[in-house]
């Protein structure tokens, strides 16, 4: 039998979603817990790995398994074991022919950047901060010059091990509120620190280092030294995948 769940974290105590030797992430986490419930060795397939701490709403993984549970057992009893920072929100069982990564049709995330003087004390890790004042209009004008599809090339982590950088980004949405803005993505595909590369770029343009015509510039010469510093991964959240609907996924809706 092959169950999906879908799966919200907060990313600041590990190293990223996967597995490895030694250092805490949300693979080990999640792959541990259910093994005690179906009581062999879980094998956890995600939709798409996330860094250092980078959180995420809704993450879908699959995993396979010969124990039989009601699907409100594996939410339940997941959330159980897990530790607090990780959650189980829903199960549903799917196909043999679904697969949480290649089934996918899109991937959204958002970042949530806090832009005023004083340093983040209650949302520290949750956000990112940026301390000099921000023209929200000039980034919105940058971001509309990178909708489409494109080689990102120059937003590409050098130890990025995507086999293309051409993705097609599909939405890239500022919006503010007070002083906290979102920066709201969607992609067919993100490349390794793509989102935070971006985001890094455009608040570039809001402080006035660049005019908004320079991202097209940027991601003309494809070349990752042109390109403004990785932003720090507190604010980002990986916030949905997108699947047909022939999957019937229970996924939640975030605005």
């Amino acid at each position: 039998m092959r169950i999906a769940l879908g799966v919200e974290y907060d990313g600041s105590a590990y190293h990223g979603w996967q597995s490895q030797p030694d250092v805490p992430n949300v693979q080990n986490a999640l792959a541990a817990a259910l093994a005690q419930i179906t009581g062999d060795p879980v094998v956890v397939h995600t939709a798409g790995r996330t860094d250092t701490g980078v959180h995420a709403l809704e993450q879908v993984v699959h995993f396979d398994t010969r124990a039989v549970r009601p699907l409100s057992a594996w939410v339940r009893g997941a959330n159980a074991l897990l530790p607090r920072d990780i959650a189980v929100l829903w199960a549903h069982a799917v196909p043999d022919e679904f697969h949480a990564r290649f089934s996918a049709q899109a991937r959204s995330y958002q970042y949530v950047l806090v832009n005023r003087p004083s340093r983040i004390g209650v949302h520290h890790g949750k956000v990112g901060w940026f301390h000099l004042p921000l023209d929200v209009a000039a980034m919105r004008a940058a971001a509309k010059l990178l909708l489409g599809e494109h080689d990102f090339s120059a937003f590409r982590a050098a130890e990025c091990q995507a086999k293309s950088p051409v993705k097609h980004l599909t939405r890239l949405d500022i919006r503010q509120q007070g002083d906290t803005i979102f920066f709201d993505l969607t992609a067919n595909a993100f490349l390794h620190h793509m989102v935070r590369n971006i985001v890094g770029c455009l608040v570039y343009v809001g402080k006035g280092k660049h005019p908004p015509q320079w991202v097209k510039e940027v991601l003309a010469g494809r070349d990752r030294s042109r390109a403004a510093p990785t932003f720090a991964p507190n604010g980002l959240y990986l916030k949905r995948i997108h699947y047909d609907a022939s999957w019937r996924l229970p996924q939640l809706h975030f605005e």
